[in-house]
């Protein structure tokens, strides 16, 4: 309890607002046409038609590579499906159990909230292991990480070699499947309808200390690096 608090007070006091961004961004997301085997690969081809974000890099104190992030979002009756392609020289996780602190290994985040009118949301942060530590943030005051996501599909595919630093690797992708059941204490209708809007962000923690840097979708607005602010999560637009 004492870390989890720690962690919630260390995000809040992270955030300050940044003056003279823009709009956030929006993303369709489109049906699969296609099954999606969830092998961390994205090879299927329901993956080619759907849109690519780019992460961005809002902080220039952090001293850690530029590497880059493509992230994806399809749907379809049964699963959101997020996808990862991480550009990465030296692949670093040591966490191995669910619900352990994957955010301090090289790991991807996606932050959903089915209601844009509040501001609560399902945290999910999964690292190159593919292990998943998942909650619920009643932001800003209490992160429930007793919360655990049923049936969720996940998968890494590692190109190079986990925790040997001295070589030089060359990435590394995820693929997540969450039943839409999940969602059921925030989402009005589910699966969504074609048109609903829900918001989220997509991130990246990317090195170790001190080299290690943060990377995301919609740019948080934050003075210090953290992704937590539903205020600028981008809109996920369900399409056909």
């Amino acid at each position: 309890m004492r870390r989890l608090l720690f962690f919630i007070v260390a995000a809040g006091a992270a955030w300050a607002q940044r003056s003279g961004l823009g709009p956030v961004p929006s993303y369709q997301v489109k049906r699969a046409a296609t099954p999606i085997v969830v092998d961390g690969k994205l090879n299927d081809p329901a993956w080619k038609t759907a849109e690519t974000v780019e992460f961005q890099f809002p902080w220039s104190e952090q001293t850690g590579a530029k590497q880059k992030t493509i992230a994806r979002v399809l749907w379809d009756d049964q699963y959101l499906y997020v996808g990862y392609e991480c550009d990465d020289a030296d692949i670093v996780a040591h966490y191995l159990e669910r619900d352990d602190p994957t955010y301090k290994d090289d790991a991807v985040e996606a932050f959903i909230n089915p209601d844009p009118s509040q501001t609560f949301y399902y945290g999910m942060e999964m690292n190159a292991r593919a292990v998943l530590f998942d909650y619920f943030y009643a932001f800003p005051k209490l992160l429930l990480k007793r919360l655990n996501f049923s049936g969720v599909q996940l998968a890494t595919n590692i190109r190079g070699t986990l925790n040997q630093t001295g070589d030089r690797d060359q990435g590394w992708s995820l693929e997540v499947a969450i039943p839409w059941a999940n969602f059921e204490e925030l989402a009005k209708k589910l699966p969504p309808e074609v048109g609903s809007v829900w918001t989220a962000n997509l991130n990246r923690w990317d090195g170790t200390e001190p080299n290690r840097r943060l990377s995301l979708w919609s740019d948080s607005a934050a003075e210090k690096p953290t992704p937590h602010n539903p205020e600028r999560f981008g809109k996920l637009v369900f399409v056909k």
